[in-house]
């Protein structure tokens, strides 16, 4: 096997061993954040939170259910692996500042693709001003593994959670919908044309904002920035991993609520719009069910809407009810439907393929 990776120039995981490995690639890590007292080196790092409330969240993707390496290049990966866990820093309203990453690979993996996805995780932490304090690298028997933990930091107070709507509240969303999903379904897609056609060219032109959405999803932190700046506290909140359907559920059920959202009220992207059209799909379908968006959706009080209303991220799409219990479309010509969650789940994958053909009236 050695001599295999000779020939194509990559260098064998063997080679280096575990902490020849990790020592390859946390050999840059420079610590930013007061608060990383010790980072990678020790037996554990050493954090001070300063009087603060800590907030910690993990993450772990698996080949072959969370990302297919047929068409996610490791840099995004890596990036993607950081920007999915500092959502959820964000939807706490807080400010992500470490993280821990463990990866398991197989031996079919180089050092040199272990490097790759590595920088893509670098990238973001830089990005985004986190330090990446810890973690581990070991085998795997088959396929790649990646763990990672992120912790952030919020003023006692100020830590929003998803059961703490108030009936009335309004329900807002940040960016657009649907992009990821739209983006997915080409990447499938493409995959398919390859598989019965090793030599066929992938046909992407066109489709760069929604690729970009499936592949290098961003964090909202800006978001949080911004509704901070306009001393606006949301009084619920939670990150768009499932669904937007899925998640306005996730914050009525644990508020003991019911919501109501309005189908016009939907931000999507044209490019989103016009591919899920032409793949013969209802882009509101997809806005609701497709996942994977990572924006942000919060509730806010209605006294607060002039401090939002002028702000081109933030889309208020309707609010909650006092009928536990009651989820809600208001469709476009005014009927009132059923919300259901239909979103991803890890153990029933293949109901993604089932959603690619549900109408309005299923979502």
């Amino acid at each position: 096997m050695d001599s295999m990776f000779e020939e194509t120039g990559r260098t064998p995981l063997e080679r280096y061993g575990e902490f020849g490995l990790i020592d390859l690639l946390t050999k840059n890590i420079r610590l930013k954040n007061s608060s990383s007292l010790c980072g990678v080196g020790d037996d554990a790092a050493i954090l001070d939170a300063a009087g603060r409330v800590q907030v910690v969240t993990k993450d772990l993707l698996a080949e072959g259910v969370h990302f297919d390496l047929t068409y996610c290049p490791l840099k995004h990966l890596g990036y993607k692996a950081i920007a999915v866990n500092l959502s959820d820093i964000a939807a706490m309203n807080a400010k992500p500042e470490q993280v821990l990453v463990g990866i398991a690979v197989s031996s079919r993996f180089t050092v040199e693709a272990v490097e790759e996805l590595y920088s893509g995780m670098l990238l973001c932490c830089e990005r985004y001003g986190v330090d990446l304090v810890g973690g581990d690298t070991v085998s795997s028997q088959s396929g790649m593994f990646i763990s990672v933990t992120a912790l952030g930091y919020g003023q006692k107070g100020e830590i929003v959670r998803r059961n703490t709507a108030k009936s009335g509240d309004l329900i807002c969303v940040s960016g657009d919908l649907g992009a990821a999903y739209a983006g997915l379904l080409i990447l499938e897609r493409e995959k398919q044309v390859f598989l019965k056609d090793p030599k066929a060219q992938p046909d992407l032109d066109g489709y760069d904002y929604i690729l970009e959405r499936q592949l290098k999803p961003e964090p909202r932190l800006d978001v949080v920035r911004l509704l901070h700046e306009r001393g606006v506290l949301p009084t619920s909140m939670i990150d768009i991993s499932d669904g937007l359907a899925s998640e306005s559920m996730h914050l009525a059920t644990d508020s003991a609520l019911g919501c109501c959202l309005y189908e016009e009220k939907l931000p999507i992207d044209t490019q989103t719009y016009q591919t899920l059209t032409d793949l013969g799909l209802l882009p509101t379908t997809v806005a609701l069910n497709g996942g994977e968006d990572y924006e942000l959706l919060f509730t806010v009080r209605q006294a607060d809407y002039d401090k939002i209303k002028d702000l081109k991220e933030v889309h208020v799409i309707g609010y909650m009810t006092a009928e536990a219990g009651d989820y809600a479309l208001i469709t476009n010509d005014q009927k009132k439907i059923a919300l259901k969650a239909q979103g991803w789940d890890a153990y029933l994958k293949h109901r993604n393929e089932n959603r690619k053909n549900a109408d309005l009236e299923e979502a």
